[in-house]
């Protein structure tokens, strides 16, 4: 575990402890065009969220990988139309990996009929496959599913979904590649 170092507005120095948030790749872009996140570095002067294991692309570099559609969601935050995406009436097993970099996101057996139109998974491969940021797009606050890798928009994750968890993460077909099992 890396310790963290920040500069905070008006100088005031924080210490944050990698684990204790959870920021994709584009909400610490975000802080930093704010001017909130300043400086940060990770152990052997790496900077925070850049370049860390993850695909760093340009995009031009990401228009020339995925598709238009892909490029939309992924990059520009788009959302194909309900009822549309491949993977909405999918029923098989495997695993679900991300359009951009190829990380894996969800399990199959995870996967249910929320009949929203879009695939719908009741929770992530593992809490570090995705990123969660508040959404407050459209005039409401959702909370944005992001993929941890790369910092894909996945879709948005909302909690009338069934047990376990109690969740649904409500997700694009054309943000996700299957991984069929062996």
């Amino acid at each position: 575990m890396y310790q963290v170092i920040g500069t905070l507005p008006f100088g005031k120095q924080q210490n944050f402890v990698e684990g204790d948030y959870k920021w994709s790749p584009s909400t610490i872009n975000w802080l930093r065009s704010q001017q909130i996140l300043l400086n940060f570095t990770v152990g052997k002067g790496k900077r925070f969220g850049d370049n860390m294991d993850s695909p760093a692309c340009s995009n031009d570099e990401w228009k020339e990988k995925l598709t238009p559609e892909q490029y939309a969601i992924l990059r520009k935050k788009a959302t194909e139309a309900p009822f549309s995406g491949k993977y909405n009436e999918f029923h098989g097993s495997g695993r679900f990996i991300c359009a951009g970099c190829g990380a894996e996101l969800f399990d199959a057996e995870t996967k249910f009929d929320s009949g929203t139109g879009w695939p719908s998974f009741t929770s992530p491969i593992d809490k570090g496959s995705v990123a969660e940021n508040p959404d407050k797009s459209l005039g409401m606050t959702r909370i944005e599913v992001e993929c941890s890798k790369c910092g894909g928009h996945l879709g948005h994750v909302f909690d009338d979904g069934p047990g376990p968890t109690g969740l649904r993460y409500c997700i694009n077909s054309m943000a996700l590649e299957l991984k069929p099992d062996q």
